[in-house]
């Protein structure tokens, strides 16, 4: 469930009763005006409270509970961590926390998320982005090396892969079939990204299914091998397994493992030690603790240090870095895993695509890589986020995908003219991550969104962002086709997003609007504003040409005098 504080809003009406106070400007404002809502939001019940505040103290105002989010009215702003003092008038309080617990967690009411409730309309459908055969035929696929298979139409070979996968032209799909049993979830090695000009491609997966008798797959191996030599120019086949290599030496006691040098004889191995679901949960756990309620100045830098955060974005990062460099020197084509192939490995891939295809770095290409890499490839956004879910302490929980947007704001510092999206878009991802306003990121994956119709019956957060693209340009755009993308991964050049992870603390002063951004906006409309109006005089101007003259006219008669500061 959502959550939202304010001072003043004009929406929908709604009934209830007065409450007038006046704010410390000396304007006095009618708490009770209507409350914004969306097409399908409906208001449950509201109550007049005293919002304890953690920096200002009580607050009097008026709590709304809807179907889709808690609502506090109040003359302050800059309220999100909710605590809350009643009167006790009868059962109140308990009848405010079931019926704030019943709309927060609905999956564990029986109640349907707020995406399949929402009507809210938009001029664009978000949906029609990411078309998997269009994305594929961009990157000039299918070719003699490498086809396009509907194995996985069904979901039978895959229950968490999409319906459409890239494989090797030599590889038969009984040799998938094969494959698939020794590779963990039935995730085979498939292809990602291929290079435009020296053909070398980024192919994902998950672990092989090795165990702790050392295990082999002749097929495996096999189709391992025409990956590599779908570009004869290589010798080698580079395996990144995104884990620390004792984690994955010990997933051999669960069934799990790597590729071992000693089997895969064309093939190089490298751990890239980035940790599990478990530990970038307590990590982000820390970065919470000290940004909440109060940012402790003194001890700052030694505070972050301890969370980690920074140091588990470098490592994904120079892992990126790895499998982008690799491909794009032409050296050998990459193929990355973790344990599952739906965390990390979704991480790296688009990172490193990100890197290498600048396509990818427009609003709608970014949405592209999202639909792509991340929904359709099943990462377990339900698992991962906890979409209506009650248990909070759930162990599959993990900020995986917080972390990759994360790293690309950290691009997007470093190359503040490489994105065509600003901001304002990363940090609208984020939010509806969590909402259940839209339907773009419900499910675990492709299977279990199309059993529920997703598409159908509920609205894309690319609707949204696609309908006021304006909004989230980044206004020093300079649009680039061949450059790669080669961030410094280094401590020294990382830092904690502020604008994000402390926007709420009123005590933090914010970085927006960034003043050289609001003034170079400013800048472009004028210049936009004087464009329209030459070309308003230039019509004029060709229409009186074109009239017959009344009266004999010089040249310089007819011509308006046109000034502008360009």
């Amino acid at each position: 469930m959502a959550s939202s504080s304010t001072s003043k809003y004009n929406s929908h009406s709604l009934e209830n009763e007065s409450i007038k106070r006046t704010s410390r400007d000396g304007v006095t404002r009618d708490l009770s005006e209507a409350i914004p809502r969306l097409p399908g939001e409906t208001l449950i019940t509201d109550k007049e409270v005293i919002y304890i505040c953690p920096f200002n103290g009580p607050i009097k105002g008026r709590v709304y509970i809807t179907n889709y989010r808690l609502y506090l009215r109040s003359l302050e702003m800059d309220m999100r961590n909710l605590r809350f003092a009643l009167k006790q008038e009868g059962h109140s309080r308990r009848d405010m926390f079931e019926i704030l617990t019943r709309y927060a967690f609905p999956l564990a009411h029986s109640l349907p998320l707020f995406a399949f409730l929402n009507e809210e309309k938009f001029n664009v459908d978000g949906w029609t982005v990411y078309n998997p055969v269009e994305e594929y035929r961009r990157q000039g696929l299918p070719n003699h090396h490498w086809r396009i298979t509907f194995i996985n139409k069904c979901y039978e070979l895959c229950d968490t892969y999409p319906a459409l996968l890239v494989v090797p032209y030599r590889a038969s799909d009984d040799d998938l079939r094969r494959v698939a049993t020794f590779r963990s979830r039935n995730r085979i090695p498939v292809l990602s990204w291929i290079h435009p000009e020296n053909k070398t491609v980024i192919v994902r997966c998950s672990q092989p299914l090795v165990g702790m008798s050392g295990k082999r797959n002749k097929d495996d191996e096999k189709y391992l091998d025409i990956i590599r030599e779908t570009n004869r120019q290589i010798s080698k086949l580079t395996i990144y397994d995104a884990r620390p290599s004792v984690n994955a030496v010990a997933n051999k006691a669960t069934g799990g493992g790597y590729e071992s040098d000693d089997v895969y004889h064309n093939a190089e191995l490298f751990f890239l030690d980035i940790h599990n679901i478990h530990v970038m949960r307590e990590s982000l756990k820390k970065v919470k603790d000290i940004v909440y309620p109060n940012v402790e100045e003194s001890h700052w830098l030694s505070s972050l240090e301890s969370t980690h955060w920074l140091e588990h974005i470098k490592l994904v990062l120079t892992g990126a870095i790895q499998v982008a460099d690799k491909v794009s020197s032409g050296k050998s084509s990459v193929l990355v895993h973790c344990s599952d192939g739906w965390d990390r490995t979704a991480q790296l891939t688009s990172l490193a695509m990100l890197m290498l295809d600048s396509f990818y770095r427009s609003i709608e290409g970014f949405e592209i890589l999202v639909q792509k890499e991340w929904i359709s490839f099943g990462h377990k956004f339900s698992s991962r986020i906890g979409h209506g879910d009650k248990n909070h302490t759930d162990a599959d929980r993990s900020p995986i995908f917080l972390q990759f947007i994360d790293c690309v704001w950290q691009m997007s510092k470093q190359f503040p003219t490489a994105f065509e999206f600003n901001e304002r878009f990363l940090i609208i991802i984020l939010d509806h991550l969590y909402s259940c306003r839209f339907g773009t990121f419900l499910f675990n994956c492709e299977s279990a969104r199309e059993r529920q119709q997703v598409t159908e019956r509920t609205v894309s957060l690319w609707s949204l962002i696609n309908s006021n693209k304006e909004k989230f340009k980044n206004p020093f755009y300079t649009k680039e086709i061949n450059r790669v993308l080669y961030p410094v991964a280094s401590m020294r050049h990382l830092e904690l997003w502020v604008n994000y992870y402390i926007r709420w603390n009123p005590r933090i002063k914010q970085q927006q609007p960034n003043p050289v951004e609001q003034r170079y906006m400013e800048l472009l409309a004028l210049r936009d504003e004087y464009i329209k109006r030459l070309e308003e005089l230039q019509l004029a101007n060709s229409t009186k040409l074109s009239e017959p003259p009344t009266s004999p006219s010089s040249p310089s008669q007819m011509m308006p005098h046109v000034q502008t500061h360009f």
